[in-house]
């Protein structure tokens, strides 16, 4: 009798837990997320902003296990409405837009640091190449909504964007540019139907 109690118990934890930790799959709001840009050079810098085109992010339970974005790379917008600059960095010294029209990242393994503190992990893909990226990351779920912030660091070169790179070209004086530049990243997506 103790036995088959046990088992009963083990057969009921099991069925509990299987049925609180299913996926929940969220879509990422492309109107309420936000995505903005920051790039250094010897002189200064510039920032700006770029529009997400589609995304979602996967949770089982409060944790995220899985998701994508794309980013609308023709939208690249200078915060001081620089058109000239906006036309260089669309041009293909910079992003190629007319060839490349969308950036994409996919998450390959998220790992929990406590609370709604994340490291993840994925592949970010710009100008049709693919190089893995590493970033902490803010990572809220409520009941039926997500919100994931984080600041990513890219490698510009990595991505055959060496326009004025100090590694690549010698004597730029004041005119080279960081080959690191910034993407805060704010995703907020509700639960999809």
């Amino acid at each position: 009798m103790k036995h088959l109690s046990i088992v009963l118990l083990i057969a009921i934890t099991a069925s509990l837990t299987a049925f609180t930790l299913k996926d929940t799959g969220y879509k990422i709001d492309s109107q309420k997320s936000k995505i903005t840009w920051l790039g250094k050079k010897v002189t200064g810098q510039h920032a700006g902003t770029i529009n997400l085109s589609e995304g979602t992010l996967t949770s089982k339970g409060k944790k995220i296990t899985g998701g994508s974005f794309a980013i609308d790379m023709t939208s690249l917008k200078d915060e001081g409405a620089n058109t000239r600059l906006e036309d260089h960095l669309k041009s293909d010294d910079f992003f190629s837009t007319a060839k490349h029209p969308k950036a994409t990242f996919v998450i390959s393994s998220i790992e929990s640091k406590g609370g709604d503190q994340y490291a993840v992990k994925g592949k970010l893909t710009i100008k049709g190449i693919t190089n893995e990226v590493e970033f902490p990351s803010t990572i809220q779920i409520t009941k039926d909504q997500v919100i994931a912030k984080a600041k990513i660091i890219v490698d510009r070169t990595k991505f055959d964007i060496k326009f004025r790179s100090g590694n690549f070209f010698e004597n730029l004086g004041d005119k080279a540019i960081e080959d690191n530049f910034e993407l805060n990243v704010e995703l907020v997506g509700s639960v999809a139907p």
